[in-house]
């Protein structure tokens, strides 16, 4: 069977370069546009993508004088999403250390029957003292902390979706029962940090489970997404490195008894694209040199966890920056970044640039022949599964991405050219899982 590509389509805004907004084109308040996400959705359908993704945090996000800021809850954006489609993958992030098992396990379950089977969750563990301190915290919990209460959280979101069994719904008419009660148990969890009764107050979803995905690239962030994942985005800035994250990932995978090809490994890529490569270099010289430095300096040094005047516009990274184990926060990231830096040699403005198309995914201009090889280099070496496509400026980006990569990848047998199933597993090609009372009578049997 050929093995195809599996295509995200990571949606912000104006785009993912931070200086998108500021395009002649551009809608500078597309950010809070429900009309402009779903015709983004509508295109990454035409182009027959697995999915679309929205990032999201509990708390605002840097400077608002950098770039558009606020989000939508994405899961309330994804049901007016679903409405506008009828069979891309709806994906969004939520936070397992800011909301509890029970609402987020109905709210997922309910994208899940709203669309018809195409939900999927992002967990995050979210980093940043920021956060914690909108909800009754005055820091954040530590790093090991957080990812201890996301593996519990997902087996309470799991029993949850799996307390109803698929066929507990009659609606007998002539009978009078609509439900059979012996068939929706309680789930009695009791654990280290939730205490659960349930069940769900809602029938199990067209998928059964929505499609679970994992976003960090720490030691925890890998093990959690080895036990659980079905999806990883990831930021990756060379071959090697993605190739060694890929078998360190699917190894651990196979070491907890699970399939590795059932789980998806999806780094991000920011294409520009144009008809030529001096093109496509020069539209990035432009989105670049509209990046205000000022603002990207506070943020990187937040990232970095030293003051902006310890950041010289023109000088590299100091020596003497935190180590990794200090970072409680988004730990694979700050290291990503300081590796970049250090291994190109960057100054901070050279930084910042880099920086400012995808935020440390890696960036890639050239023609649709050139962002084809691209992807299918990392794709036949062992480095991904597929790519979350992260378009620098929406929806210009997209529709080129759509309209002029995706057909070079089809002409290559490397994508579908058609949907061949309805839900987001599907598109992924994963199996509905079990319910509760089959099994039961497996683990009997």
């Amino acid at each position: 069977m050929t093995r195809h590509l599996h295509l995200n389509a990571f949606l912000m805004s104006t785009g993912h370069h931070e200086a998108s907004w500021r395009l002649p084109e551009s809608n500078p308040v597309a950010n809070t546009d429900v009309a402009h996400y779903q015709n983004l959705a509508r295109i990454a359908e035409r182009g027959k993508f697995d999915s679309v993704f929205f990032a999201d945090s509990p708390q605002l996000i840097g400077d608002i004088g950098r770039r558009p800021a606020g989000a939508l809850e994405p899961t309330v954006l994804l049901t007016a999403i679903a409405a506008a489609t009828s069979r891309i993958g709806l994906i969004a992030t939520a936070s397992t250390t800011y909301n509890d098992p029970y609402n987020l396990a109905r709210r997922f379950a309910s994208v899940d029957h709203v669309s018809g089977g195409r939900a999927g969750w992002n967990v995050v563990t979210t980093a940043g003292p920021e956060a914690a301190k909108n909800f009754n915290l005055a820091d954040q919990p530590a790093h090991a902390e957080r990812y201890d209460r996301a593996a519990e959280f997902l087996e309470v979101a799991y029993k949850l979706w799996d307390s109803w069994e698929d066929d507990a719904t009659l609606a007998d008419k002539e009978s009078g029962i609509w439900g059979d009660d012996a068939k929706v148990q309680p789930i009695e969890h009791v654990g280290r940090h939730f205490q659960v009764h349930g069940a769900l107050n809602l029938p199990r979803s067209p998928q059964g489970h929505p499609l679970i995905v994992q976003a960090g690239s720490s030691e925890d962030g890998k093990g959690l997404a080895a036990r659980y994942a079905e999806a990883v985005f990831t930021a990756q800035q060379t071959l090697e490195d993605a190739q060694a994250f890929y078998s360190d990932l699917k190894a651990r995978t196979a070491a907890l008894g699970r399939d590795p090809s059932t789980l998806k490994i999806l780094p991000g890529i920011v294409p520009v694209i144009a008809d030529t490569e001096a093109e496509a270099l020069r539209l990035e010289r432009e989105l670049d040199d509209l990046i205000k430095p000022e603002y990207a300096r506070r943020q990187l040094a937040k990232t970095l966890r030293v003051k902006p005047e310890d950041l010289p516009l023109d000088q590299q990274l100091p020596s003497d920056l935190p180590d990794e184990d200090e970072i409680e926060g988004a730990k694979s990231r700050y290291t990503l970044i300081v590796t970049l830096a250090r291994r190109e040699k960057l100054t901070v403005r050279q930084l910042i640039g880099r920086l400012g198309g995808g935020r440390g995914h890696r960036t890639f201009s050239g023609t649709p022949e050139q962002v084809a090889d691209a992807i299918q280099e990392w794709f036949d070496a062992g480095a991904a599964d597929g790519f979350n496509i992260m378009p620098a400026v929406l929806p210009s980006g997209l529709e080129v991405f759509t309209d002029h990569v995706v057909p070079i990848l089809q002409a290559r047998d490397l994508f579908r050219a058609d949907y061949t199933g309805t839900t987001l597993r599907d598109h992924y090609g994963l199996a509905r899982p079990a319910g509760r009372t089959k099994s039961l009578q497996e683990a009997v049997s």
